[in-house]
Order: C-alpha cells, then sequence, then structure tokens
C-alpha cells in the first residue's frame, strides 16, 4: 500500500511520546481523546464515522470505539486499535472492505504486571487498613500494637503462580522472581509453563493471573479450584473478572480458606457497594486501572507509529490482524 499522499490521521485514543512526532510526520493527525472527556465517551460506529468524514481521514486511531458498519464504508487506509486484542473492531467486516487493522501487542503488559506485584504486597501486608488506622487515630486500636495486627510472611521465599504466559504474564514473572519468589506457570499454548493448572494451585502461595478471556478459561476459577488452593493463599485477578466465579472467590475468603485476594476487574467493571468483598480488609480492590500508565500511551503510540510507517511505505506491518488481507 506504498502512497505519497499525506493522510490524515483522526485518533480517539490519547497519543503521546516519540510515537506521536512519527505520526505527525506520516500525516496530519487530529486528536479527540475519550480520556479528555468527563465521562466514559466511546463512539458507536456511525458517530465515529461521522466525525472521520467532517475531517477528512483516511486512518483512524482507536482504543475502545465501535469499528464496524457504517465506518467501514468509508475510504480507509487503515484502523489501527491501541489494544492488544482489537475486540473493538469488526475484523472480517475490515478484511472485506480490503482495511488493514493493526494493533499494538503487549503496550500494557509492564503496568498491569506491576499492578499485580503492588496488589500482593498490598494484600499479604495489609496495607490500607494500616493506612486507615493512622489516618484515623487508631494506631494502638483496641488496645494493640501495629506490629500484631500487622504481622505477615514475606513473599521473598514463597511460591507464586502465574495463569497465563503471555506478555503480561511474562512481565509479570520477572518481577515477581526479582522479589525472591519462586515462579511457576500454566499455559496450554506456551511450552514454557511449568505446571498443570490442579499442580499450579496446589504448590502456589499466592496465584496470578494473566489468561485471556477465551471459551476455554472463563470462570476457569471456580468452587473446586479454589478449595484445591494452598490454605492462606493469596488471588490476584489483573486480567478479567469473567476468568473467575465471584461468588466462589468470595465464599473461599469469608471461610477463610483463601488468606487474601487483589482484584482489578469486576463484571461492568462496577462492583456493589454492598457486595461482601467491601466489608473485607484482605481484599484490595482497585478500578481496573493495571493499564493506566502514560508508559501505555506511549508503548502503543510507538507501536501504532511504526506499523503504519511500515504499510504507507508498502511494507508488511508486523502487527495486523488481518495479514491475509496484505498478500492479496
Amino acid at each position: 500500500m506504498a502512497t505519497d499522499e499525506r493522510p490524515v490521521i483522526y485518533a480517539t485514543a490519547p497519543l503521546r511520546g516519540p510515537g506521536l512526532e512519527q505520526l505527525r510526520r506520516l500525516g496530519d493527525v487530529i486528536e479527540d481523546p475519550w480520556i479528555s472527556a468527563d465521562t466514559m465517551r466511546l463512539y458507536n460506529d456511525e458517530q465515529l464515522a461521522e466525525r472521520v468524514q467532517a475531517t477528512s481521514a483516511s486512518v483512524v486511531i482507536c482504543e475502545a470505539d465501535q469499528c464496524q458498519g457504517a465506518l467501514l464504508e468509508l475510504p480507509l487506509l487503515a484502523i489501527a486499535s491501541t489494544r492488544g486484542d482489537p475486540s473493538n473492531v469488526d475484523i472480517d467486516g475490515a478484511t472485506a472492505k480490503g482495511i488493514p487493522v493493526l494493533h499494538a501487542p503487549g503496550r500494557n503488559a509492564d503496568g498491569v504486571a506491576e499492578l499485580a506485584v503492588a496488589l500482593a504486597f498490598a494484600v499479604t501486608r495489609r496495607l490500607l487498613p494500616a493506612d486507615d488506622d493512622v489516618r484515623t487515630g487508631e494506631v494502638f486500636k483496641d488496645g494493640t500494637i501495629p506490629y500484631q495486627r500487622f504481622r505477615a510472611w514475606e513473599l521473598a521465599g514463597r511460591t507464586v503462580g502465574i495463569v497465563g504466559l503471555g506478555a503480561v504474564g511474562r512481565a509479570a514473572a520477572w518481577r515477581f522472581a526479582g522479589l525472591g519468589m519462586t515462579v511457576i506457570s500454566t499455559d496450554p499454548y506456551n511450552p514454557d509453563a511449568t505446571h498443570t493448572l490442579d499442580e499450579l494451585l496446589a504448590e502456589a502461595d499466592v496465584v496470578s493471573m494473566h489468561a485471556p478471556p477465551l471459551p476455554e478459561t472463563l470462570a476457569m476459577m471456580g468452587e473446586a479450584q479454589f478449595a484445591a488452593m494452598r490454605d492462606g493463599a493469596v488471588y490476584l485477578n489483573t486480567a478479567r473478572a469473567a476468568l473467575h466465579d465471584l461468588d466462589a472467590l468470595t465464599a473461599a475468603l469469608a471461610s477463610g480458606k483463601l488468606g487474601g485476594a487483589g482484584l482489578d476487574h469486576f463484571t461492568g467493571e462496577v462492583l456493589p457497594t454492598d457486595h461482601p468483598l467491601c466489608a473485607m480488609d484482605n481484599v484490595v480492590l482497585t478500578p481496573h486501572i493495571g493499564g493506566a500508565t502514560y508508559d501505555t500511551e506511549a508503548n502503543h503510540t510507538a507501536l501504532i507509529a511504526e506499523d503504519l510507517a511500515r504499510l504507507l511505505a508498502g511494507e508488511r506491518p508486523v502487527h495486523c490482524a488481518n495479514p491475509g488481507l496484505l498478500d492479496r
């Protein structure tokens, strides 16, 4: 798709870093990032098509807007989803219209892995209730001393089980290893994995979920799996809420079977405030912020810019969700 034309690039995803400068060298960039809105703003296909037409853009860069239907009727050179999995794009529809779909795998791997480590510390050292005691003047709550209430085992010397060895799982693995933990893993699609899921659950003091939400992984952690974990083990999920049965997890925590949990995902990304997990001080809850780093934005901008440059130069992009289209 070599072209000498300077395209208009319409971006609803936040862009930053050297990749943004490269995009500006490739074309005229119009930034309309969803994150600058006061509330969650996602365009449907008709709204997005209207904006693309108004700007005469031929390249669209988005993160979660609907790239289907009306948008695919426009004469686009490319659609770029800044997600690792471009699930917001109708890949088959784009392919039928001859539109390459670029994406950005691994863009948030380090950010999500760092949050997994942060949750592990926050849960095991009970950082949030300790912080609350200081803020509320309850350092010597009920006549006890903090050293008594907050004693814990260190992570060093413990075993962490990584479920899913994709980009995030691998990024988490070396971080946990750097803390002095023994790292084991399970992933039926990665030959480097060391254990089956059952074996991992029996050995791990901390189980950290990094599997993608696929039909075979949905609710993969249920009542039987939580029962198979070691007594007092910690469960972390910075991947997707669909990977576990929330009721089964709640029951395992309430019974004392599990020692704690750190969760960054919920169905619809909202947990009712009266949910039992909200009252447990050995559970840390965050609102889907694993990838919320400036570095994630710089990473996806660079990955998209590099592949768009290749595409415009008639070369093969590295990360294309419909590569068969390039062989036509």
